[in-house]
């Protein structure tokens, strides 16, 4: 081409998540059976669908306007019952978006290029490739302390928001991905009361608000967020078993506090008027799906299966000397953390077929980190695909698998076989 097309931050929008997906695929061509733990998607690990919830979308799909265009914003019988059940906002504070990716991609690129937002290190990649990617820059984050339960190194966030007049806004993911944390009222109120100091906007990413496994753990946006400027991310088809239906929302709080953020937020809808529509039938049958009688048994119930993988996973690895296990306090993920000094970080597992080690070779090199070589090591070896976290902008060595698998006997197969695979890393 006579000019290089590729935006100079193209690199910043990888998503390992899915890349290890690609190898796997190439693996799988070779008949064999791949166990898929890196992606949450209960409806391929065999969830059963509740016949409530078909019956509600059967229902509505009967009906013709759910064919039609939808507002961009939203249904209004949508937005009318979210803004019942929240405090702080009205039905003209919520705008839906096709799914977390349209959401996050428009609040980002919405900003000035010189106005940053800070986010947790590690962070969710979405969030991270975006907001990078938007700048032009490198990352601005603020600790994640895994010796404190995860907690913010709050005088670390003040520090660089203090010295740093380019950020504009902090990122709050609560409950936290990757790390699986809940954060208490108490820091949560603090973050809010730096951003009121400087003069600050709120991003709380919340989606997996509704699957927190205790219910005194839940703080949310619209509990703490006093009169500082604020938005909240809703995702529907994490606490429903729909994750195929790019259904989410963002709740504006407090926008006439402040001229400049009101513009911002005009902004956001005036890129998403350009776009002719929003997904219809999710939003139609989302208040009856939230309201219906079985909808909180059926979320408990699952809760529930997450929790009880979570203490098996604890059982099986809990003793390994090679890891720390982080155990999750919501949903359905749990991250291994390696103890780098017990392992032998130079170890690579043999293999008989050289067809799988010339594609697991092109994905890592000598200077690969060495979660994403253990990774990558033991999908050839044992065809368990998991995900690397030191790519989820972290310094520290660690992967995640699902808690998802609803056979029990598969799950106990996946978790040996993990605590075996690890033993082969042992000094």
């Amino acid at each position: 081409m006579r000019k290089n097309l590729l935006h100079i931050w193209h690199k910043e929008l990888s998503y390992e998540i899915r890349e290890i997906v690609e190898v796997a695929k190439k693996i799988e061509n070779f008949w064999i059976n791949i166990s898929w733990e890196n992606i949450w998607d209960p409806v391929v690990k065999w969830e059963k669908i509740p016949l409530w919830m078909k019956e509600i979308v059967k229902n509505a799909s009967e009906l013709d306007e759910v064919y039609w265009y939808c507002p961009t914003r939203w249904l209004e019988s949508a937005r009318e019952y979210i803004a019942s059940k929240t405090p702080n906002i009205t039905k003209d504070n919520i705008l839906f978006f096709n799914g977390l990716w349209d959401a996050i991609n428009k609040v980002y690129k919405s900003l000035a290029f010189d106005s940053r937002v800070i986010w947790p290190n590690p962070a969710y990649s979405t969030h991270s490739s975006a907001e990078a990617s938007h700048a032009w820059s490198s990352h601005i984050t603020y600790s994640l302390n895994p010796n404190d339960n995860w907690n913010p190194d709050l005088l670390e966030l003040e520090n660089k928001v203090k010295y740093n007049p380019n950020i504009v806004g902090i990122l709050v993911v609560n409950p936290d991905n990757p790390t699986w944390a809940v954060f208490s009222k108490q820091v949560l109120e603090s973050i809010v009361s730096i951003a009121k100091r400087y003069d600050m906007f709120l991003i709380f990413d919340e989606i997996y608000e509704k699957l927190t496994y205790n219910d005194e753990d839940r703080v949310l946006l619209s509990d703490i967020i006093w009169d500082v400027p604020g938005i909240s991310m809703k995702w529907i088809s994490k606490d429903l078993p729909w994750p195929g239906s790019r259904c989410g929302w963002i709740e504006v709080y407090n926008e006439d506090k402040d001229e400049n953020f009101k513009k911002y937020i005009s902004s956001i809808l005036a890129s998403k008027l350009l776009e002719v529509c929003s997904t219809t039938l999710p939003q139609f049958v989302l208040p009856e799906i939230y309201e219906n009688e079985n909808y909180k048994i059926s979320l408990n119930k699952r809760i529930e299966n997450y929790k009880s993988r979570a203490i098996l996973a604890e059982e099986y690895l809990w003793d390994l000397k090679e890891i720390n296990l982080i155990k999750p306090k919501w949903a359905f993920y749990l991250s291994i953390a390696f103890n780098i000094d017990n392992l032998n970080k130079d170890f690579i597992p043999k293999i008989n077929n050289n067809e799988i080690i010339k594609i697991i070779k092109t994905a890592i090199s000598w200077s690969t980190r060495f979660d994403k070589k253990f990774c990558y090591y033991m999908l050839w070896k044992t065809w368990i695909c998991s995900v690397p976290l030191s790519w989820f902008n972290s310094s520290y060595e660690w992967f995640r698998i699902t808690l998802l698998e609803e056979d029990k006997d598969k799950f106990k197969y996946i978790l040996t076989t993990i605590r075996d695979f690890i033993l082969e890393f042992k000094k």
